[in-house]
């Protein structure tokens, strides 16, 4: 008969080694704080997709985004659009350019998406009228991407109603030439002495789906089709699916050494 505890290390010897190196050095994160998924989809057909999640702790939340897609070396405006009053705000679709000049504005969008409720800005105000404060807005790379992370405080009705709220980034480049200029879309309606091309969205996303476990360490991964491979109200970056593994490996343990108590019990071999 084999002792239970040869059983054991027997069932554990059995595993891949590189299973049991993730489940020794792979931390499983917590659900606290909370996570909440934004799938970024482009406008205005430019080609700009990303992912952000918001986390609250508190009155404290943290915006994480990753976005392709923009116009490089151009800065994004970026907000948190929507309302804290229960009104169900969507992103819009081509249909909403009702002036037909080929080119969703803000003003056509926001009757859909709602009026800023943060300014997603780099450092300084986040109220709403910092929302064409374009010095602040993060700038897009030579590749056109961007990564943003800042953590801002929050009235409690933001709180209480983040599953209402949504993210858009504005800028697009209509003549094609890497910059935002006149002779692309004309002047902002939002300010003249902007261009179109400045302050038309570039993407939208809602918030998914129900709370999920907190941010993957390195932030959040973009990429083709699902964004980055997140499905709704599910986060597993590297370290996730690590977790993931993690979890197989305790569960694969357990199922051995069952088989081992119960080849003792008979006489036989696991």
């Amino acid at each position: 008969m084999m002792p239970k505890r040869t059983g054991l290390l027997a069932a554990l010897a059995a595993l891949p080694v590189t299973l049991l190196t993730v489940a020794v050095s792979s931390p499983v994160f917590a659900a606290d704080p909370p996570a909440y998924q934004i799938d970024l989809e482009q406008l205005n057909g430019s080609g700009s997709k990303g992912t952000a999640l918001l986390s609250l702790r508190g009155n404290a939340l943290t915006v994480w985004i990753k976005s392709e897609g923009l116009v490089p070396g151009q800065p994004s405006a970026q907000h948190l659009h929507g309302s804290t009053d229960g009104h169900d705000f969507q992103c819009p679709d081509g249909s909403a350019d009702t002036n037909g000049d080929g080119i969703l504005d803000n003003t056509e969008a926001t009757v859909h998406y709602g009026d800023i409720n943060i300014s997603l800005t780099e450092s300084g105000g986040t109220d709403a009228g910092s929302g064409l404060a374009v010095d602040r807005m993060p700038v897009a790379d030579g590749q056109g991407k961007i990564s943003y992370k800042r953590t801002i405080t929050v009235g409690q009705d933001v709180v209480d109603h983040i599953k209402d709220l949504h993210i858009v980034q504005h800028g697009v480049d209509r003549n094609g030439n890497d910059k935002y200029d006149f002779e692309g879309a004309g002047k902002s309606e939002l300010d003249p002495k902007l261009p179109q091309e400045a302050t038309a969205p570039t993407n939208c996303g809602v918030v998914k789906g129900a709370a999920v476990g907190s941010v993957p360490v390195g932030g959040v991964e973009t990429g083709g089709g699902d964004a980055g491979g997140m499905s709704q109200g599910v986060v597993i970056g590297g370290a996730g699916a690590a977790s993931a593994a993690a979890a197989g490996v305790l569960l694969l343990a357990r199922r051995r050494m069952v088989a081992v108590a119960a080849a003792a019990k008979t006489g036989g071999t696991a």
